[in-house]
């Protein structure tokens, strides 16, 4: 370990955290499945969930937050579109919300670190919490003037960032009218709305979340960062890269996350689409020499994800 071995008590109390409710969710699966979940359900989950997904770490993540390339107007209003479509907030307070986790990243005034009460069991218990999930009822609002003018200044943004309610009931509604509409029933739009709008919401929150909280508690850190971020392989699919957490602290602006040979980055081999098809331009990739500057010392370079 780089840091020394962490406490028994912290490795344990984060892993029930993470999988308990995880398990719980699969559990449910197959007793559901004939009564109340079928493949129809699966596949509108499973749809909703990339797209949703896609506009947060595509969108509000790499490009609005953090400018990793430059998108055409359609594709800058799709992307704040679906984004929104993951009723995490509206555009422009998920981004000063994130550059202010960046510019205090585990210190006084990150609105998320687990590590702001101590490192005993029940100080780390009382992070988790508070990075997984307690920030949000937290009263302090992040100043938007100051994290997100450039947001503020763009009326397509202003426009999109004011649809939040209504892009709300288009994410929650529009699984179960393509249920109801395939089924032709009232119970498939009912099932529809369970899997893929309510169950799809919750588990896109809790993944995303987990960036927050996991990856500053338990995982590898093999670049240098002024933080507690790391790289958290479980997560990899299911974030679509967000969780090489460390490599994106060490290099914010980087398009790629997964910058090692074997690193799963979905949302970098979408932003890679999406130049080839000339949507997005001057694009920041990763270079070796790059990732080589930024790895700690006595750790050897693997090959650059291709």
């Amino acid at each position: 370990m780089l840091d020394g071995e962490k406490p028994r008590s912290q490795t344990l109390l984060v892993k029930l955290f993470a999988i308990v409710p995880l398990l719980a969710l699969a559990a449910a699966v197959p007793v559901a499945w004939g009564w109340g979940l079928g493949w129809l359900d699966v596949g509108l989950a499973l749809g909703f969930y990339a797209l949703t997904c896609l506009g947060v770490t595509v969108g509000f993540h790499r490009y609005f937050t953090h400018g990793a390339f430059k998108a055409n107007r359609g594709l800058r209003v799709a992307l704040a579109l679906t984004g929104s479509m993951a009723m995490q907030g509206p555009v422009i307070a998920w981004v000063a919300d994130h550059r202010r986790h960046h510019a205090y990243a585990d210190k006084e005034g990150d609105p998320h670190s687990p590590w702001l009460y101590g490192t005993s069991a029940a100080a780390l218990a009382r992070g988790f919490w508070h990075a997984h999930m307690g920030w949000l009822f937290d009263r302090e609002q992040t100043n938007i003037r100051r994290f997100a003018p450039d947001l503020l200044a763009d009326p397509d943004i202003q426009r999109v960032n004011r649809l939040f309610p209504v892009m709300t009931v288009v994410t929650l509604l529009a699984p179960a009218l393509i249920g109801g509409l395939a089924t032709l029933s009232l119970w498939g739009a009912l099932t529809a709305f369970f899997w893929a709008s309510l169950v799809r919401v919750a588990l896109l929150h809790h993944v995303t979340w987990s960036v927050n909280s996991i990856c500053h508690m338990m995982g590898d850190r093999p670049f240098d960062a002024r933080d507690k971020s790391t790289n958290f392989w479980p997560l990899a699919i299911a974030s679509m890269g967000e969780s090489w957490h460390n490599s994106h602290h060490a290099d914010p602006t980087c398009a790629r996350h997964g910058v090692r040979r074997g690193q799963i980055d979905i949302s970098a081999r979408v932003i890679q689409l999406f130049e080839k098809l000339g949507w997005a331009t001057q694009v920041r990739w990763p270079t070796p020499e790059r990732i080589a500057r930024k790895l700690r010392p006595g750790l050897k370079t693997r090959r650059v994800a291709g």
